[in-house]
């Protein structure tokens, strides 16, 4: 099957001066093997990059109690890769619409190697907080050029069918990372270590395919980076993580910190908006938020975010704090959310290319999303596993329908020129919400962890009670192993209750993806990657 394919991108290697190369504006039918093996490594790198992010969820556990941390340190260690990988993704975007989209891939990889190196040599949990940063820079690059690289290759119309590919990858990297993450963890010879080094051989492999396979055209324009506007939304994204992660545990949530943070948030924002008006080369063209789907996809993508990183970082906790298993076990336990997942992006690929309909899957993924969530706000410490399996396939087969096809919509929209911002703009708003959703859920899940215990430690008998103060009071993740049998079911209950409050808090943002999606109009499908109107004048 073939499709349309971007200037300058070979089918069969046209020779330079070619019709059809550098700035020809002719297009040349590509056919799916080769845009096969130009994905391949592309899809590699995006592998290792989100391997790294879902084999340490289930090793965290083990992680923070061998480095000696908390709750907090454990919520942070998410929360630092992706601050870095949210306020940078809007950088690599537009980086990709200026320089060679190659030679930035391959710039993520080799920060990515190094963030891992890092982390996996990391004494204390700041220096693995740190690495992380490191790590979450090099991954939002290869998250947002994954996106931008597949769009400069396919029209809209064919592109449905290869985000499914993008789908089954991160599918495939969610599923092998927390099996994975669980095996070297519990292997005595290997440890938790190996969980941060085990990306580095898929990221070296990644840039030698990468290097033969991924030709793209150069385009030829004067590079003027907008670094102040680049400057502003990271302090803006980082100043309000910070404040998000911390609120509720170094300080109030009302408080004068809340006050400062949330205010210094709110200016950085503004400034930023004001030089992006003046900006020759924006950060993120606020022109793109004229188009009505391009507003109404960020922000459905903002609350899919909350949703789709709430799984990926509470799940490990639950299995092995609420209900005793091992990491190993607790990876394999989230495989309903992973297969609902894969079936779901890869199924709604496929009829998205057949049909050029694309509308009802956000919308039936808002619905699947919010029925997850919900179901599993209900959850205890002792509910059936298959139940859980239910919800868990319901999370997955929303986040699925939306994640991948909420940038298909804003790609649709744009021009070529202006494909990476689009793109980085949806994954933006995604790993913000992430971000966010995680760290103010973590916070809200030590309080009501500690509310369940507080609440149910008379139910002890007094030398229980004991042994119960002991293990929660030093502030670290208890061993449940080491407590006696009544303090453990104590624990775990407090724990189940707690995390399952996280998820129903979570629900309401997924309501309100589905209503955004419904005020969403379906246009048609562009069947080729040449010039389109500018986005401001496809509003509705």
């Amino acid at each position: 099957m073939a499709t349309i394919t971007p200037t300058g991108v070979p089918a069969h290697a046209k020779p330079k001066g070619a019709p059809g190369h550098g700035g020809d504006h002719g297009h040349a039918p590509m056919a799916h093997r080769q845009i096969m093996k130009a994905l391949s490594g592309l899809l590699l790198g995006l592998f290792a990059a989100l391997l790294s992010s879902t084999i340490v969820t289930t090793a965290l556990p083990a992680v923070i109690k061998d480095l000696g941390g908390g709750q907090s340190a454990y919520t942070w260690v998410v929360t630092a890769a992706l601050l870095s990988l949210t306020a940078s993704v809007p950088i690599w975007g537009k980086l990709a619409d200026l320089v060679s989209k190659k030679t930035l891939v391959q710039i993520s990889l080799v920060i990515y190697i190094a963030g891992s190196v890092i982390a996996g040599l990391a004494q204390n949990p700041a220096t693995l907080i740190g690495a992380r940063v490191v790590q979450g820079l090099g991954a939002g690059g290869l998250t947002a050029l994954a996106q931008v690289i597949t769009a400069a290759m396919i029209s809209p119309r064919e592109r449905g069918r290869y985000s499914g590919y993008t789908g089954a990858t991160v599918a495939v990297a969610t599923a092998a990372g927390p099996l994975l993450g669980g095996v070297i963890t519990d292997t005595d010879w290997l440890g938790w270590r190996y969980c941060l080094f085990v990306g580095i051989p898929f990221a070296l492999i990644a840039l030698a395919v990468l290097q033969k396979t991924l030709h793209l055209p150069v385009a030829k324009r004067k590079v003027k980076v907008d670094w102040t506007g680049a400057f502003l939304i990271t302090a803006a994204a980082s100043l309000l993580l910070i404040w998000v992660t911390f609120a509720d545990d170094k300080y109030q949530w009302l408080s004068w910190q809340t006050y400062t943070m949330v205010g210094g948030t709110a200016l950085l924002a503004l400034l930023f908006v004001l030089t992006e008006t003046r900006a020759a080369e924006p950060v993120i063209p606020l022109r793109l938020f004229r188009n009505r789907t391009i507003t109404l996809a960020s922000l459905a993508s903002l609350f899919v975010g909350v949703g789709m990183f709430c799984g990926t970082v509470f799940f490990s906790q639950y299995f092995q704090l609420a209900r005793n298993e091992s990491p190993t076990m607790s990876g394999v336990m989230t495989i309903p959310m992973i297969a609902g997942t894969f079936v779901s992006s890869t199924l709604s690929g496929r009829f998205i290319t057949a049909t050029g309909r694309w509308k009802g899957w956000l919308v039936s993924g808002g619905l699947f999303l919010t029925a997850g969530l919900t179901l599993l706000g209900l959850m205890r410490y002792d509910t059936p596993y298959w139940e859980l399996a239910i919800y868990m396939a319901f999370l997955g087969i929303g986040v699925g329908m939306m994640m991948q096809n909420l940038v298909l919509a804003a790609q649709n929209q744009v021009s070529p020129a202006d494909l990476g911002a689009a793109s980085s703009v949806i994954t933006f708003f995604r790993s913000l919400g992430g971000a966010v959703g995680v760290g103010v859920l973590g916070s809200l899940m030590a309080g009501r962890i500690a509310h369940y215990a507080a609440d149910t430690i008379g139910d002890l008998a007094p030398k229980a009670r004991a042994a119960a103060a002991q293990a929660t009071g030093s502030g670290s993740l208890p061993d449940m192993h080491l407590l006696p049998a009544p303090v453990r079911t104590w624990l775990e209950s407090a724990y189940g209750h707690g995390i399952a409050d996280v998820f129903l808090y979570a629900a309401p943002t997924a309501l309100l993806a589905f209503l955004l999606c419904l005020f969403i109009e379906e246009a048609p499908l562009q069947t080729s990657v040449g010039p389109a109107q500018p986005a401001e004048k496809q509003a509705g």
